[in-house]
């Protein structure tokens, strides 16, 4: 089993690129590198400027690579379909350009990846994580979704060779159990791989161990999280949106929660799982102070189970 660790600007609460609370992109960059990462998402469309010059002098700077770009958006309205289109192109074109990370052996589609995450809807973020209380898509609204992610998916790909996955988020409309097992019946895998993230599957009611196994043929990519579980069974108890739950800190660093890391390293060693997982731990970016403690925790947790 081959594995990297790499990190992500939602570390240090980049979630929403016009929070005016955000700490600077370069100092992000600069945490990752001490913290012991190689690899750092780009984190939110606009967090990180479109200026390959600048980006690529501080990445060398601190040795890092970037791993993934998102799309973290309304996926499902079919006017929102051309400015989607524009950030693939803008996105993809960034990060073909930035010097890749290495390739692990086995490693089944090369890195930078293309994250698309369903975001935007009120009506799904205060039900995030109660799937039997969450509206679901309509038919005609879920078909509008797919047709979409298959467009995305493809122009990545056949214009720029970047592969897609998509990443079951809480409080969007790829969340729960039926909605991830549609999602694959209706997108093969030669179109967009999987980005399953364990805290995210914790949230929403799943097991994140069977889900890792279940999945095993379809996951290009993985997210780890950890949940402090008093501060969830906490939020789980309160009408909430997922961003606010995580400003009051039901994430917490890897291995200081309920996710069991040991298990899932035997499992991806199971299933042959190469390439790159990322550590995130969504906060409020106020408190952002203690990030590098926290994802420098985090590392040093997954070495020193094995990772």
């Amino acid at each position: 089993m081959s594995i990297k660790i790499a990190g992500a600007p939602c570390c240090w609460g980049v979630d929403d690129p016009k929070n005016p609370n955000l700490p600077s992109w370069e100092r992000v960059l600069q945490e990752a590198s001490q913290a012991g990462y190689k690899g750092i998402e780009l984190g939110p469309y606009g967090y990180i400027p479109m200026d390959i010059e600048r980006v690529q002098v501080e990445l060398s700077k601190n040795n890092l690579t970037v791993i993934a770009g998102t799309i973290f958006d309304n996926l499902v309205a079919e006017s929102n379909l051309e400015h989607l289109v524009r950030q693939v192109d803008e996105i993809c074109s960034l990060i073909i350009k930035l010097p890749p990370s290495i390739q692990e052996e086995g490693q089944q589609f090369p890195t930078p990846y293309l994250v698309l995450i369903d975001w935007g809807h009120d009506e799904r973020d205060y039900t995030a994580g109660h799937p039997d209380d969450a509206k679901r898509l309509s038919p005609e609204g879920w078909n509008n979704m797919m047709t979409h992610i298959r467009i995305l998916a493809e122009h990545a790909w056949t214009k720029y060779g970047v592969r897609s996955v998509v990443h079951p988020h809480a409080g969007g409309y790829i969340e729960f159990e039926d909605e991830i097992k549609k999602l694959m019946q209706d997108i093969p895998h030669e179109i967009a791989g999987l980005c399953l993230d364990t805290g995210h599957l914790y949230y929403s009611k799943m097991d994140p161990v069977q889900w890792l196994r279940d999945c095993a043929n379809r996951l290009d990519y993985i997210h780890f999280k950890d949940i402090n579980l008093y501060k969830y069974q906490q939020v789980m108890t309160e009408c909430i949106r997922f961003f606010d739950a995580c400003g009051k800190g039901v994430m917490c660093p890897i291995g200081q929660g309920i996710i069991d890391y040991k298990s899932i390293n035997r499992l991806l060693k199971e299933i042959d799982y190469h390439g790159y997982i990322t550590v995130e731990q969504e906060r409020d970016p106020r408190n952002c102070d203690s990030s590098l403690r926290d994802v420098s925790q985090s590392f040093a947790y997954l070495k020193s189970i094995g990772f």
